[in-house]
């Protein structure tokens, strides 16, 4: 089975309080750069949560470099 590092961070900032998000870069081995794509949701904790899963869930069925059989073994 092929081996990942999840880049991942959570903040919870109250709603109408945020001006803008950026792009992250990411500095891999090598010397390489690459985006990291920030997301945002608004609403209570609960409606936060399944935000969450469903853009997890959506992340890795998306995901084109992921093999199959890594696919079929372990995701839901």
């Amino acid at each position: 089975m092929a081996r990942y590092t999840l880049v991942y961070g959570v903040r919870l900032i109250p709603e109408g309080s945020l001006e803008s998000v950026d792009e992250a870069t990411l500095k891999l081995a090598g010397g390489s750069t690459t985006g990291l794509t920030l997301h945002t949701f608004d609403g209570t904790i609960p409606q936060l949560r399944r935000s969450l899963d469903r853009s997890l869930d959506a992340f890795f069925d998306l995901l084109p470099s992921a093999p199959d059989e890594d696919v079929e073994e372990h995701g839901d």
